[in-house]
Formats: C-alpha cells, structure tokens, sequence
C-alpha cells in the first residue's frame, strides 16, 4: 500500500481520495496543510495509483475499510481527522461510526450521506448503477466520468488520465463497494465533529439533494465551492485548501 506521511508531531490528517483515482487528488491540499505545519498522510486505496490489489481478489469496502484501520497503526496514530472525497468519504464515514476513537474529525468532500434516507428513484438508480457502467466501452467510461466529475478543462484532462488506468472490470467492483457502504438510518448521527464541503456543481449520484439534508440534520455548515463539480479538490483547488485550512484551525487541530 503506497502512501506518503509528511512527519512532525500532532494529529494527522489523512486524506482519502475517491473511486478510481489515486493521491494526486490532494497534492494541493497535502501540500498547503504540511507547509502549515500539519502532518499529512495521504495514500493510494488497495487497487488504485501505485497500491496493489491481489488478483485474486475483488475490491470491496470492508477489506479498504481494515486498510485504513491498518495505515493508522503504520504511522503510529491513534487518531487522525479524516478527509474523504466521494468513495473516500463514505469510507471515512462508516469508519468514524466504527472507530469514534480513533477519528479526532471528519470532513466529508462530495460524498453522499450515508445513513441518509433514500427515496424509491434514488434505490432505483442504485441498483441499475453498476450494470449501466458495464455497458461503456472500455475506451469511453473513463472519458464519460471524467466529465461527469469535473467541470475545467484542465481538471477534465487530468481526470480521464488518471481514470483510465484502471480496468473497467475493477473500477466496477470500486463503484459497487461505494453503494454498498450506503446504510440508511436518518436518526443515526456522526459521534465526531463533521464537516461538509461540495462543488457547487456537483451532479453525481444524490450528492447535491443529499448533503444539504445532512448538513440540516446534523447542525453543521454546508460548504458550497463555486463554479465546481464533483472534483471540487481540482476545480476549485484554492477555495478547497482555504475551507479545509478553516474547518481545522475551528477544531484546534495543530
């Protein structure tokens, strides 16, 4: 498992990326965090940029779920704030109500609520999701999610490149371990201090109608990046390393 961990004493913060891509989603953020004197670990999921994934074996969230159990006893951390983007969030999520110990807080980044309710379309779309994808072919699917992601060019460009070295059949896998970390009980609160960032233009999934619901029921902020989609981190990268430079000197973390 790669992953790069910038040293220095305190409370890391490791920051997960989402389905497909790899590390590089954060390089702005890592790096503005670790000149501030943060440590910051950031890593590549089993299956994705320079981490391995046996071949025999299937992606799924409970073995990336022990992953980050065991990434957080690598460096010697009994806790950390965690930041997730899309899958990343989810895992973060569902690792914090496992692991309320041992998350310090959470920053969910264009990712829907989890334990949110869902309406019957929204199970719909879910089941047909993954056999949707399926029907791409191979030379397009990353080029349709890359899109689908990002709204600049630049962020677009550097997306599909990144996409587009994983093989559909894993990538599948990838998407279906996210909706299988969606588990809805809209009573269910976060046991660690939260916080929510989305690009404005975010169109993937539920997130734009989910995240507000969650920001109301839990009593905290949505924070919305202009002219952004769901790569808010590469659309928007200043105004994304700014909230995140925010939410943590509010929470005291050093």
């Amino acid at each position: 498992m790669r992953f790069t961990d910038s040293g220095g004493d305190g409370i890391p913060v490791l920051l997960t990326h989402g389905a497909g891509m790899d590390a590089s989603t954060w390089d702005a953020q890592a790096a503005a965090l670790a000149a501030d004197g943060h440590r910051v670990v950031v890593w590549d999921l089993r299956g994705h940029g320079a981490s391995t994934l046996d071949p025999r074996r299937r992606f799924t969230a409970a073995d990336a779920l022990d992953d980050l159990a065991a990434l957080l006893d690598a460096v010697g951390a009994e806790r950390a704030v965690l930041v997730g983007h899309s899958l990343g969030g989810n895992l973060s999520q569902a690792f914090a109500h496992a692991h309320p110990d041992r998350v310090a807080g959470l920053v969910v980044v264009d990712a829907t609520w989890s334990a949110g309710p869902l309406t019957g379309l929204e199970r719909f779309g879910l089941t047909i999701s993954t056999p949707v994808m399926g029907m791409f072919p191979a030379g397009s699917l990353a080029r349709t999610m890359a899109r689908a992601s990002a709204v600049t060019p630049a962020a677009i460009a550097r997306a599909e490149e990144v996409l587009a070295r994983m093989p559909r059949r894993r990538f599948l896998d990838v998407f279906g371990a996210t909706t299988s970390l969606l588990d809805p009980d809209p009573a269910r609160r976060t046991p660690v201090p939260l916080a929510l960032i989305r690009g404005e233009r975010d169109r993937t999934g539920n997130i734009a109608t989910a995240m507000p619901r969650w920001a109301q029921a839990e009593g905290v902020a949505e924070r919305v990046m202009p002219d952004a989609g769901h790569l808010v981190s590469w659309d928007a990268p200043d105004a994304t390393t700014r909230e995140l430079r925010d939410i943590l000197a509010g929470w005291g973390v050093r």
